[in-house]
């Protein structure tokens, strides 16, 4: 028996490999389908199944385009309902894979389909399950995300509950627990940095475990603080429901080199997006005039989806050579298809061809405090609420990147605005999205918060203060 974590950092997202004799399983696989295929084929095995916990939100699955090209069959829990061919399996209902078995426990509660695969070994023994988003490290899925159900949120949190209490909890405590995500998903509230636990470990240290919590009192903690979840999660929920085009016309389509031009003319006359994926130092020396900033090594994704509201809006893009189809390939997991080309040779072609150029006006947190220590600055915290609240600059506003474009009209285009979030990358997409619309009277704090608190600010009138 073979069982692989394929996780991917920019998703916080576990998808499984599982191999018994010459027969293999997928579970909640990406979009991109070829690392799968490409395991089957090392392995001399047939992808007989593809199991999908739920419908997922945060990313767009690649079930669809792996069912039409292994012939596998796609496998959802009990109510699900899709549009195309796929097997609604029932609780307690047993798929074999080589010398194993699969086994469906219906666990209602992040969404009302979500389901647990527990894994019995060669001898029929309780091994292992692959929770998707009702368990994970240190947490549970936020109730919240059901798409078109007329359930409340305290609904689910109640059937999440009864899930974990009659199915989860009476298994062995050396089950081992394989999650969907780990932290940095926006699927749960303070999710562990590990990516996997026995359930031993999790009885004992995950709060939504303890005997000691009743149902209402786990109601209560489970929806407590629940940010709004990003716009384009139910628009991928819906996209899993449905289908989707082929990640290879994606790629074909968006794969395109520019000249300027093209360039120039696709963003004219179809009115498409220019996202800069570089890194966001070189971004604040020069870019291209209304182009957003979304760096390709921060949490691209994520970013994308929270921020460009319409999954159809035409994109073009600026990265470094040899990372385009990692653009592309980041932008088709968060359903934006509509991508158009690449500037061909970057900034340094725009620069070349002396096309006007846009900076961010930066500063280090020493220059920072000098200036905030001798006059009263309009200071906007584009970290979520939850960092704003542990620790923040004296009088800084909270004015999170996630609800930036809700946000905007707080702002007075007249008055001088200072950015920073944690380490200097959300800043930046903030400066570049304001900057796009209109605001120009701004300037970045480089290194953000860290780099703040690591300046002697706390010794002056301005200081850096826990809520």
């Amino acid at each position: 028996m073979k069982i692989e974590q394929i996780y991917t950092g920019c998703l916080a997202q576990g998808a499984y490999y599982i191999q018994s004799e010459n027969e293999a399983i997928i579970i909640d696989p990406l979009r991109e389908i070829e690392p799968y295929l490409a395991k089957a084929r090392k392995n001399e095995a047939t992808i007989k199944y593809i199991f999908e916990t739920h419908f997922h939100a945060d990313f767009v699955s690649g079930h669809v385009d792996l069912a039409k090209k292994t012939g596998a069959k796609i496998v959802f829990g009990p109510t699900a309902k899709t549009d195309f061919e796929s097997h609604i399996a029932f609780d307690g209902e047993v798929f074999e894979i080589g010398k194993i078995k699969i086994k469906v426990l219906h666990t209602p509660g992040h969404t009302m389909e979500s389901s647990t695969f527990l894994l019995m070994d060669e001898n029929d023994k309780d091994y292992a399950i692959f929770s998707g988003d009702t368990l994970f490290i240190g947490d549970v899925g936020r109730p919240d995300l059901a798409v078109k159900t007329e359930l409340s949120k305290e609904d689910l949190a109640g059937h999440l509950y009864d899930s974990l209490a009659n199915k989860i909890m009476p298994l062995a405590d050396g089950v081992l627990v394989y999650p969907a995500h780990g932290a940095g998903s926006a699927c749960g509230k303070n999710m562990s940095a590990e990516t996997w636990d026995t359930l031993g470990n999790q009885k004992n240290s995950n709060y939504a475990l303890s005997s000691n919590l009743s149902k209402q009192a786990f109601i209560n903690k489970v929806i407590e603080g629940i940010m709004p979840p990003p716009q384009y999660f139910p628009k991928n929920a819906k996209l899993n429901k449905t289908g989707y085009q082929s990640f290879e016309k994606v790629l074909e389509a968006g794969l395109v080199p520019l000249d300027l031009e093209l360039f120039e003319t696709i963003v004219n006359d179809q009115k498409a997006l220019i996202v800069d994926t570089r890194h966001e130092s070189e971004f604040i020396k020069s870019h291209i005039p209304n182009s957003i900033f979304i760096g390709l090594d921060g949490s691209f994704a994520v970013w994308v989806g929270a921020l460009i509201a319409d999954l159809e809006q035409p994109i073009v893009f600026l990265a470094d050579e040899g990372r385009e189809e990692e653009v592309l390939t980041r932008l088709s997991r968060v359903g934006y298809d509509n991508t158009l080309g690449y500037l061909k040779g970057g900034m340094k072609t725009w620069i070349a061809a002396e096309r006007k150029i846009d900076s961010v006006t930066s500063i280090d947190p020493t220059v920072f405090e000098v200036r905030v220590s001798s006059r009263e600055l309009r200071v906007l915290d584009v970290r979520k609420p939850a960092e704003y609240e542990v620790g923040h600059v004296k009088d800084a506003i909270n004015f999170p990147l996630d609800f930036i474009n809700e946000n905007m009209a707080e702002i007075n285009p007249d008055e001088k605005v200072y950015l920073h979030c944690a380490s200097g990358f959300r800043s930046v997409i903030a400066a570049s999205i304001l900057k796009a619309r209109g605001f120009h009277n701004i300037v970045n704090v480089e290194q953000g918060y860290q780099g703040i608190c690591e300046t002697e600010i706390e010794v002056r009138e301005y200081q850096c203060t826990s809520s």
